[in-house]
């Protein structure tokens, strides 16, 4: 099975709500998402990234069978980080253990570096999450270390790992 990546459509908000009422999926992402996620709020998400400045955002739905089945995006930095930006995906779980999500991550970073002047791109998944972490891994991220009592996450204060990709290593 292969899957690429491409612009959020509308009618995408459908799998996006299914892909997102799963309690696995939210509990590796940051917070601030709802649950139960509803197909209207895949509908807001959809519009915003649409929306977004291209040279700052950059957004794709993953694909599958022919439908979405989960989001990667890298997100420009500020100041002094301009040149810097920050990897974040998911996928449904009935997706997981696939290598899809490499083959999307390998696509983006490859997007991003031949489109816009971003010299490096990070991510930093939560130290449990052992299966995003070898994601990044199999996708040429080099592991820079261990970001200690990092974050707050479902009432634990846990560890994050920070993953780059340099312009210069691919």
């Amino acid at each position: 099975m292969a899957c690429r990546i491409r612009k959020w459509e509308m009618s995408d908000a459908r799998d996006l709500a299914e892909a997102l009422s799963n309690t696995k999926v939210q509990d590796n992402l940051r917070d601030g998402l709802p649950y139960p996620y509803t197909e209207q709020d895949g509908k807001d998400f959809i519009s915003d990234m649409l929306a977004a400045d291209e040279n700052e955002t950059f957004a794709f739905a993953v694909t599958a069978d022919s439908k979405a089945i989960g989001s990667i995006g890298v997100f420009r930095q500020q100041n002094i980080h301009r040149r810097t930006a920050e990897l974040g995906y998911y996928i449904a779980e009935g997706y997981w253990g696939r290598g899809l999500m490499t083959e999307a991550v390998t696509q983006v970073c490859r997007h991003v570096f031949e489109n816009s002047d971003i010299i490096r791109i990070y991510a930093e998944p939560f130290a449990y999450n052992a299966a995003s972490c070898r994601v990044l891994e199999k996708a040429g991220f080099k592991y820079e270390g261990t970001l200690r009592d990092n974050a707050v996450k479902n009432g634990k204060v846990i560890d994050m790992k920070m993953y780059s990709l340099l312009k210069v290593e691919r």
